[in-house]
């Protein structure tokens, strides 16, 4: 496999708190020969001070969120403690949804299912433990089986049509 080949263009939809996790997984595929390229919005503390205050409004984030979804191949969703209790994770899902985004789930250490965002159990089309071999497997298109946090095989999480991907 090229380097060029190993350059995946990815966004990493996450909770803002989960930053730490964004890195370590970016690392932990560059140990692997990955490079990955992530378009995803980290929010400086300058920055985020400004979102909580209100001063950016809604509609000029989901734009700048679009542009960026759309720029990436792939969407990878960080699965941890408070994901499923985001409201932009799970619209960048289905923004991702929309644009024929293949959308893979990724469980943090310590995630679990209950922590899995509604609109990734509608739309995803893996979900994974935190294992290089499983993300690097989902990231090239090869069929993983959906795991559970501890990388087992998992059972479907609902009769929910799964999305082809």
């Amino acid at each position: 496999m090229t380097q060029e080949s190993k350059r995946k263009h990815v966004f990493i939809s996450h909770h803002h708190k989960d930053d730490v996790g964004v890195d370590k997984l970016t690392a932990l595929l560059s140990g692997h020969g990955y490079d990955i390229r992530n378009s995803s919005i980290r929010a400086k503390p300058s920055n985020q001070a400004k979102l909580d205050k209100g001063m950016v409004s809604e509609k000029t984030i989901q734009r700048l969120l679009r542009m960026k979804i759309s720029w990436a191949g792939k969407v990878i969703v960080l699965i941890g403690k408070d994901t499923h209790k985001r409201p932009w994770v799970n619209w960048e899902i289905e923004q991702a949804k929309k644009q024929g985004k293949d959308i893979i789930g990724v469980f943090e250490r310590g995630g679990t299912d209950a922590d899995v965002p509604p609109s990734l159990q509608k739309y995803g089309c893996e979900r994974v433990a935190w294992n290089a071999d499983s993300i690097i497997n989902a990231l090239e298109g090869t069929d993983v089986p959906f795991q559970n946090p501890d990388g087992s095989p998992a059972q479907a999480a609902s009769s929910v049509p799964r999305s082809q991907c």
